[in-house]
């Protein structure tokens, strides 16, 4: 997607990940705990990005910092994040999360996982 085709409200920086899913890596370090590292990003959904099951290996935490989020964990009913809310993705839980109000959402998010492993496997 060229920068004209940007959705209005979407960083500079960001770079579609997936469709309607946009990332700003913030900071990638290797942590103290061998064989982890901390990934640190800003994602960015559109209204109409449709949510896509996933799961990553290790820990992420979320905090919403603009819109609405509705995550759903495998197992669990759906939880619905304003600003400020938080959220803890366990290791390797299959979840989706899905822009539930009418403009740009944001989340921080931040993951402790397994170094030299993809940050993201989707689910079919």
């Amino acid at each position: 997607m060229s920068g004209q085709d940007r959705p209005k409200g979407i960083s500079p920086a960001a770079v579609e990940g997936a469709p309607g899913v946009w990332r700003v890596d913030l900071q990638k370090h290797d942590l103290s705990i061998p064989g982890r590292e901390v990934i640190q990003s800003r994602v960015e959904f559109t209204p109409d990005s449709p949510p896509f099951k996933h799961f990553h290996p290790g820990e992420e935490i979320i905090c919403v910092l603009q819109g609405t989020l509705e995550y759903t964990l495998e197992g669990q009913p759906p939880v619905v994040c304003n600003v400020g809310d938080a959220l803890t993705v366990p290791y390797g839980v299959h979840h989706q999360a899905r822009n539930v109000g009418d403009g740009i959402a944001v989340e921080l998010a931040t993951y402790v996982v397994e170094k030299g492993k993809p940050l993201l496997t989707k689910v079919d």
